[in-house]
């Protein structure tokens, strides 16, 4: 990997991935200043304190002047809005990615509000995570063997592919490209009805155990602890990822709705090898799994 060192990075959103991304690149000696731009005095502060970020922008402009790099690391319900606030202070040779899980819907803003920008916009997703959001919570090691999805446009230059490839090796990543429509079917599938299936239990043990859901909850053990883990993630952040690829995400609902629907065929009319065989085929397929990623 080239050694591709960014003067000055500028990071949108400076939370749990746009945070990591910064000690990451600071780790691998990859970036010399880093300007951390938010909705929260209160949180860039507390990057600054912790040494995450080198400056609060204190003006969009300045912030953006000179910069290599712009990360945008917020919400996707915010891309359009952040793409067209920065849109007239890009200077030409800045590069912009973003880490967003959803892309079909990030391409589309920058189509829209970047349209002079394009060869330089590089839509990314770092698949990697914790159930804890912040600032506080970043890790120069998030990235480390995770994969990460580039989706380039047909306008998106080969050289800021190959720049921001590069940054994502430097921060340990496995990088692999696709397109934005693929990336969204496949992220619909492992990560998005998951997360959608971990707040939906949560709520159903908590509302059926009237007004006392502690003494349910006082007998989770390691299985429910280990299933309900994501959804301690940021509520806003998954609420703009379900709307932003809703078609897809409602594609895997049914199909697993339909799933439910036959188990409680075989469990209603006590057919317990058919359970047995559902179950046995669950296991052999994740033994399988962690065998092929060993």
């Amino acid at each position: 990997m080239a050694n591709v060192v960014i003067n000055k990075l500028v990071i949108i959103g400076v939370g749990l991935i746009g945070g990591s991304f910064a000690l990451a690149l600071r780790k691998a000696g990859l970036v010399r200043h880093i300007v951390g731009i938010g909705r929260s005095r209160e949180n860039l502060q507390r990057a600054c304190d912790l040494g995450v970020i080198d400056e609060i922008a204190g003006d969009l402009a300045l912030a953006l002047k000179g910069a290599d790099l712009v990360l945008l690391a917020m919400p996707v319900g915010q891309t359009g809005k952040i793409m067209a606030q920065i849109a007239p202070h890009l200077e030409a040779g800045t590069i912009v990615t973003d880490a967003g899980s959803t892309k079909q819907d990030v391409v589309a803003a920058a189509r829209s509000f970047l349209p002079g920008h394009l060869q330089n916009f590089v839509p990314g997703h770092p698949i990697a995570g914790a159930e804890l959001s912040g600032v506080a919570a970043a890790s120069a090691d998030l990235f480390r063997d995770k994969n990460l999805v580039l989706t380039p446009l047909d306008e998106t230059s080969t050289e800021a592919v190959t720049r921001v490839t590069e940054l994502w090796q430097g921060c340990g990543a496995r990088v692999s490209q696709m397109r934005a429509d693929q990336h969204d079917a496949i992220l619909a599938t492992m990560s998005h009805l998951p997360h959608v299936l971990a707040f939906t239990l949560m709520n159903h043990v908590c509302t059926s155990a009237s007004d006392k859901p502690e003494e349910l909850l006082r007998f989770a053990g390691s299985g429910f602890r280990d299933f309900t883990r994501i959804a301690g993630s940021s509520p806003e952040m998954w609420r703009d990822i379900c709307l932003a690829n809703r078609e897809a995400l409602l594609k895997q609902i049914d199909a697993y709705q339909n799933e439910l629907t036959n188990l409680r065929e075989m469990l209603a009319r006590g057919d317990g090898q058919a359970l047995e065989k559902i179950f046995a085929d669950a296991r052999d397929a994740r033994q399988r799994w962690l065998k092929d990623k060993s």
